[in-house]
């Protein structure tokens, strides 16, 4: 959610490019990604094109990934078609002057400049280098695992030793993403004992949704806290836990898991007991299958290695400016002498840092808290009034450079993809000001796009989280509520018509 409030317009350093089309790349074709690149391709004017990168075939639904991967017959439907931008090879989009998308990973990044290399292991195609004038980088953060389909790829990954290695490899295809989390769905089918660890959106709806489908399994959440999503109203917390008690979860609050009991685990061969591990305080959980929802980091590796000032060293997160442009201030910068206000902000973000950093691993599946599908076609205003950002910065090395989503620190926002929605459309409107007045096109009649950029302020707090198969609570403008109307494939049609494809029939999600 964002307030459109007016910014100084930061100077920039001249921009070019090798190609007679000038470029704006969107990094990252998620909720953010793809909404940023919808914005810009209708204002963009003429000699401009929008490169929109993903290393997926298609728009990876992820909030229905965990339903998705207990529930079978609706995983296709989690993979939704790029229909508004054509694709291009990695070899043409060098020369294309229309608006494209192309399947590839992101190698480096630099001011003015991405290399991409193909996503297939031993592919005989070469990096490419594409230049850039502007640049969205809306690449999210690294999943939790039980959901995170390009986890064969990490090094150093927590791996249980009660999670079997069956997973297929994934690069970025819907057969693949198929497959994958049909697997998924065959090791719940097998398991008899099952531990979900971290007690946020995506650890509660795992476990609701394993034990409404198999109510002879045994299911255990494991929360370090004494309280279920815990970024949000206790009536959260309150609702969740009837709603899982209902379904008959074990729930233990304020225990953590012995990572070392797992490694002494091992079932005997042939043995029908099940498998044991522990918490820290010595207490016993039976669990055959073990799923850790949390752990998620933000994806800003590419942002490090391009200036280790523009990301946090604590968090990961990328500094940014309201304006959602890469803060890294000038050598010669110096900040504005603080305010009240100010010294008041620096020292409440200081306290809820302290918390944090404790539980930061619980804080991660709270990211998975998007309303789903119901995101409106503008922003809405803010209630929320935030005194000023916690790196104080107000010029930027890289004022061609934006950063929306999960990537950014935001400002407090949560990290969902409704926010990232919002912070996507900022970047946007911004960089269709940066282009001179008289070449723009489709910008309602009346807009200003004078010299002055748009902030983004973070709105309260907005969730839904399901609880089995129909029943869910949410928290919307300070509102805490349950509904009972839910459907086994999450309404996943919203999502496509949202896309552009109105009226999809079953058949044709399987494209």
């Amino acid at each position: 959610m964002s307030v459109a409030k007016k910014a100084s317009h930061p100077s920039s350093t001249s921009m070019h490019t090798t190609f007679p089309t000038r470029t704006v790349v969107v990094l990252g074709g998620s909720y953010g990604g793809s909404r940023a690149a919808q914005v810009l391709a209708k204002g963009m004017p003429q000699g401009w094109r929008v490169v929109l990168v993903d290393r997926n075939s298609h728009m990876n639904h992820v909030y229905n990934f965990p339903r998705y991967a207990v529930l079978a017959g609706h995983e296709h439907k989690a993979f939704i078609p790029y229909n508004n931008f054509p694709t291009s090879s990695l070899s043409d989009i060098p020369s294309c002057s229309s608006h494209v998308r192309v399947q590839a990973t992101i190698i480096s990044i630099d001011d003015h400049r991405i290399t991409l290399s193909p996503n297939l292991p031993g592919s005989q195609q070469s990096y490419v280098d594409l230049e850039f004038d502007y640049a969205i980088y809306a690449l999210g953060s690294h999943l939790p695992q039980p959901i995170d389909l390009w986890s064969h790829q990490k090094e150093g990954i927590m791996k249980s030793s009660l999670e079997p290695s069956e997973i297929p490899t994934y690069g970025g295809t819907k057969a693949e993403g198929i497959s994958s989390l049909q697997e998924r769905q065959k090791r719940v089918e097998a398991a008899r004992f099952v531990l979900v660890v971290g007690g946020g959106a995506l650890g509660i709806q795992f476990a609701s949704d394993i034990a409404a489908l198999y109510p002879q399994k045994h299911v255990t959440l494991l929360h370090s806290r004494r309280r279920l999503l815990p970024k949000f109203d206790d009536a959260m917390h309150e609702e969740a836990l009837q709603g899982l008690q209902e379904l008959n979860v074990r729930v233990i609050l304020g225990e953590r898991l012995d990572f070392e009991s797992l490694q002494r685990t091992s079932a005997t061969q042939g043995s029908s007991e099940p498998r044991v591990v522990r918490t820290l305080s010595g207490q016993e959980i039976s669990a055959d299958l073990l799923l850790l929802c949390t752990g998620q980091t933000p994806n800003t590796g590419l942002l490090s290695d391009m200036d280790p000032r523009a990301v946090s060293p604590d968090t990961g997160l990328a500094h940014v400016l309201r304006t959602m442009q890469l803060c890294v201030p000038p050598p010669s910068f110096e900040p504005h002498k603080l305010r009240a206000d100010d010294v008041l902000h620096c020292l409440k973000k200081l306290t809820l840092d302290t918390e944090e950093e404790v539980e930061q691993s619980d804080l991660s599946p709270s990211s998975l808290s998007v309303a789903r599908t119901d995101i409106p076609a503008t922003s809405p205003h803010s209630s929320t009034e935030t005194l000023v950002e916690p790196y104080l910065c107000q010029k930027t090395l890289y004022p061609n450079i934006f950063v929306v989503g999960d990537a950014a620190d935001a400002f407090d926002a949560i990290k969902a993809g409704h926010t990232s929605y919002y912070q996507a459309e900022v970047a946007a409107r911004n960089i269709l000001r940066f282009i001179p007045r008289d070449e723009k096109v489709g910008i309602a009649a009346g807009d200003d796009l004078g010299s002055e950029l748009e902030e983004y302020v973070p709105g309260p707090p907005a969730i839904k989280v399901t609880l089995g198969m129909t029943k869910s609570v949410y928290e919307v403008d300070g509102v805490v509520g349950t509904k009972t109307d839910g459907v086994e494939d999450l309404n996943v049609a919203v999502m496509w018509a949202a896309r552009g494809m109105r009226n999809v029939t079953e058949e044709e999600m399987f494209e």
